[in-house]
């Protein structure tokens, strides 16, 4: 196995902790439009998924009385109004430094809206340990994939020398379509269950990353 020289990292649920606080905004979404269903923890991390028009579905929306834009936006303005509360995952600047001095080169690769991305690393002092942060030009987290592949063609990177870090399946399915070797993180979106369905490294702490990559 070669050594890994670039690191892409997701945002949300991976460096940014805001599982509970992105829970709680489902929940308010739902009451806001009238549906009766609220989600625990447990049952969120189960329907969470991308693209987010289809969790949106599998949480109990219903598009021919709600569309989904309107939603989406909703949901939005109800994240952006009390995201500056949530805290940077445990460990993540640690990790990020550590990995900075043993020379890794840092990439966040985000389905969020490029300039919220930017502001909320900026807001958490994390912004300075990325050679690049991509994100996407709107707010409905369709896939980041192409992003990826992009930032590949441009750079040159090797893939064999790259690893995807995430909180979700979709993370694995980028990793793939890089040719990235894949990690993701429990303390996420998504449960144990579905991250080992789809990736053979899993972890429980960001701090254990660097004796992965070293």
């Amino acid at each position: 196995m070669q050594q890994i020289d670039l690191v892409f990292w997701d945002w949300n649920g991976t460096l940014l902790d805001d599982v509970e606080f992105t829970r709680g905004c489902l929940n308010g979404l739902l009451a806001q439009y009238g549906y009766p269903q609220r989600y625990d923890l447990e049952a969120y991390r189960e329907v969470f998924g991308f693209p987010i028009e289809d969790y949106y579905r599998r949480a109990g929306f219903d598009f021919s009385r709600d569309p989904y834009p309107v939603l989406a936006q909703s949901f939005m303005d109800r994240y952006n109004a009390g995201v500056s509360g949530c805290a940077s995952t445990a460990c993540a600047a640690q990790t990020l430094r550590t990995l900075r001095s043993m020379g890794k080169r840092q990439v966040i690769l985000s389905a969020s809206r490029r300039d919220y991305l930017i502001e909320q690393a900026a807001q958490r002092g994390l912004k300075g340990y990325f050679t690049k942060l991509l994100g996407l030009s709107d707010i409905y987290g369709v896939s980041k994939v192409q992003l990826g592949l992009d930032f590949m063609a441009q750079s040159g990177a090797d893939p064999a020398r790259c690893v995807m870090i995430g909180d979700t399946d979709h993370d694995a399915q980028v990793a793939a379509a890089l040719g990235a070797r894949c990690i993701l993180f429990t303390g996420g979106h998504q449960s144990r269950r579905r991250l080992e369905s789809v990736c053979d490294t899993v972890i429980d702490r960001l701090d254990q990353l660097p004796g992965l990559l070293g």
